[in-house]
């Protein structure tokens, strides 16, 4: 347990790391101003444009939250922040190249993958956009509803003057340092109960429920979620899985993982409302199986 636990949280810091420094980076130099011209103002279209824009950030699911936290409290629609922090994880390019090569350098299950994921986020940030018109931030969380109404509104808010460069780096460094001890404790908490459950729970007791393709897509979901994998090694464990489950449940196991597991639930937790985090994993739960058995039907 002391040995998954340690590689855990050693393989997330660095990615925890680059989020909030990019955390930083968008409080102190991305405005108002400048989302609100670039966000599309029809709901569609922003989260389709939420779920493009994972292709940017070289991010694992470690350090989105942060990222979009900072993206939410600029302005940004809460159904393209939520498109962003599902797609995100997965559509990078260090991991999809990493699936191309965990698989035998077989394109077919790299666009499984980012096809289902950006399937999965959309229609989830979707639902999202019309269950909560707020931002369900936890009680006490700054945030900024006033940017977030004009962005939708179409209203630019007035320009700010600009600062010397590097009182501006100055803040970038500390918000980054807030940020870090913020979603910090709750990424070592997760990891060591992601930690207990892989060395007390025998994933042997996992396989033989995947009987048939709902309960073999559940089981590679309880699986993403319980290991807790980081989104850019995930593949390679998938790989293995080949000759046990069918090409739907791998789908389900390399998309709901970099979207939902156990750390960045806890993560999500110190910034959004339980009741809306509980939602939110329903959606993502739904979408993916339904996504698996889609692909199953294709491409089994």
């Amino acid at each position: 347990m002391n040995t998954i636990f340690l590689s855990m949280v050693m393989e997330a810091i660095p990615f925890v790391l680059i989020g909030v420094l990019i955390s930083g980076l968008i409080q102190i130099f991305v405005t108002e101003r400048w989302i609100a011209r670039v966000m599309p103002r029809n709901r569609f279209l922003a989260s389709l444009f939420g779920c493009s824009v994972g292709v940017l950030f070289p991010s694992c699911e470690c350090g989105i939250v942060p990222i979009t936290r900072r993206l939410l409290n600029k302005g940004v629609p809460l159904n393209a922040g939520i498109a962003f922090m599902l797609t995100g994880p997965v559509i990078n390019p260090i991991v999809l190249f990493s699936t191309y090569i965990a698989f035998g350098n077989d394109w077919k299950f790299v666009w499984i993958r980012a096809g289902t994921a950006i399937a999965v986020a959309f229609l989830v940030s979707l639902v999202v956009s019309f269950l909560y018109p707020k931002l369900p931030f936890r009680d006490g969380m700054e945030y900024r509803q006033q940017a977030a109404a004009s962005t939708e509104l179409g209203v630019l808010p007035p320009a700010q003057p600009r600062k010397p460069l590097w009182p501006q780096l100055y803040g970038v460094l500390t918000h980054a340092i807030e940020e870090f001890f913020s979603v910090g404790k709750y990424l070592v908490l997760g990891a060591f109960i992601a930690a207990c459950m892989q060395t007390y729970i025998p994933t042997s007791s996992l396989l033989h429920l995947g009987s048939n393709p709902v309960t073999s897509s559940l089981v590679m979901i309880g699986l993403a979620f319980t290991m807790s994998l980081c989104s850019e090694a995930d593949a390679f464990i998938a790989a293995s899985f080949r000759s046990t489950f069918s090409i739907g449940a791998l789908s389900a196991f390399l998309v709901y993982g970099p979207m939902i597991d156990i750390k960045n639930t806890l993560m999500l937790l110190g910034t959004f409302k339980g009741r809306f985090v509980a939602v939110l994993i329903g959606l993502v739960t739904l979408f993916t199986l339904i996504g698996s058995l889609v692909v199953g039907r294709l491409f089994g």
